[in-house]
C-alpha cells in the first residue's frame, strides 16, 4: 500500500475552502490532516471536498478557533481523540486505515507570548500538553503509526531563521524544544521531513505580520509528520509546499507532504 499525506494549519477550514480545494485539485494527496480548522464539524464544507473524490472525513471541531480533521480518499475508521492538559479543545484525532496504519492529527497549543508558565498560563498548558503527550507514548507505546501536525515548535537551529534571536521566543525555546523530544523519545518517533531533507534552513509559516513574507523569510518549521520506527523506513518524497503561502488570502502555514509504501 503506498500513499502521500499532506498537513496543513488551514487557518479556518471554511474562509479557506477554495485553498483546500485547490490544494487538493493540484497535489492530490491520499490523506490531508487540517489543523486550526475553526469550525463545527457539521459546518465543514465536506460536500465539497468529497466531491473531489475525498469521501471520508474524521474530524474535532470547535466554534471559532482549534478544531482538526482528516480528509481521505482511502477509508477511514475513527479511533478517538485525546484532550491532553484538560483544556477541552479539540486538538486531536486519530484514524486507523484498512492495512492497520494509525495516523494521529495534532494542533499543540501555541503557548501565547511569554515564554514563562509563571505569568503566562498558555504557556503552561502548552508544556504541560507535551508531557501528557510523551505520558500517553510511554503507557501504549504506538506502533505502526504516523503523526503530523501543527506541533506548534521548531526544534532544530535550521528550522528557523535565526536560531540566536529566537532562543527566547515562543515555539524555539530550549524548555519546550526539551518537552517535544522527550514525547518522540516516548513514542519511537522518527522525523520523517527531517530524515528525508536533513540539511538547511526549512520552514512551514511565515507570520502575516512581515510585509513581504518571501523576501525576509524569516519563517519556522512548525509543522511536522513523524513516523514509529517499524514505519520510518517507509517513508520517502518528504517536501514543503512554500508556494502555498502566496496565494490569496493564504493562511500563514503551508502543507508539508510526505509519501508511504506499506
Amino acid at each position: 500500500m503506498s500513499f502521500t499525506l499532506a498537513t496543513w494549519n488551514i487557518n479556518s477550514v471554511r474562509l479557506r475552502a477554495p485553498l483546500v480545494c485547490k490544494l487538493l485539485q493540484e497535489e492530490a494527496p491520499d490523506i490531508l490532516c487540517l489543523q486550526e480548522c475553526k469550525s463545527p464539524v457539521d459546518l465543514i464544507p465536506a460536500a465539497d471536498f468529497a466531491a473531489l473524490g475525498y469521501t471520508h472525513m474524521i474530524a474535532r471541531g470547535q466554534k471559532g478557533y482549534n478544531g482538526v480533521a482528516i480528509l481521505s480518499r482511502l477509508p477511514l475508521e475513527d479511533i478517538g481523540d485525546q484532550d491532553f492538559a484538560s483544556l477541552g479543545h479539540a486538538r486531536h484525532v486519530a484514524a486507523r486505515l484498512e492495512d492497520g496504519t494509525t495516523i494521529h492529527n495534532f494542533y499543540v497549543p501555541a503557548g501565547g507570548d511569554v515564554a514563562d508558565r509563571t505569568v503566562n498560563e498558555k504557556f503552561g498548558q502548552k508544556l504541560d500538553y507535551l508531557s501528557q503527550m510523551r505520558d500517553w507514548f510511554h503507557r501504549d507505546r504506538p506502533e505502526r503509526s504516523i503523526l503530523v501536525g501543527d506541533l506548534n515548535i521548531a526544534p532544530r537551529e535550521d528550522d528557523v531563521w535565526s536560531h540566536k534571536q529566537l532562543l527566547k521566543i515562543v515555539s524555539h525555546t530550549p524548555v519546550e524544544v526539551e518537552h517535544l523530544e522527550s514525547a518522540m523519545e516516548a513514542g519511537g518517533w522518527a522525523d520523517i521531513t527531517r530524515a528525508d531533507i536533513p540539511d538547511g534552513q526549512l520552514y512551514s509559516w511565515w507570520s502575516y505580520r512581515a510585509r513581504d513574507w518571501d523576501a525576509a523569510d524569516k519563517g519556522r518549521r512548525l509543522d511536522h509528520i513523524w513516523a514509529t520506527g517499524d514505519i520510518a523506513n517507509a517513508a520517502h518524497s518528504s517536501r514543503i509546499l512554500r508556494s502555498a503561502r502566496g496565494w490569496d488570502k493564504p493562511s500563514d502555514h503551508v502543507p508539508v507532504f510526505a509519501t508511504f509504501d506499506l
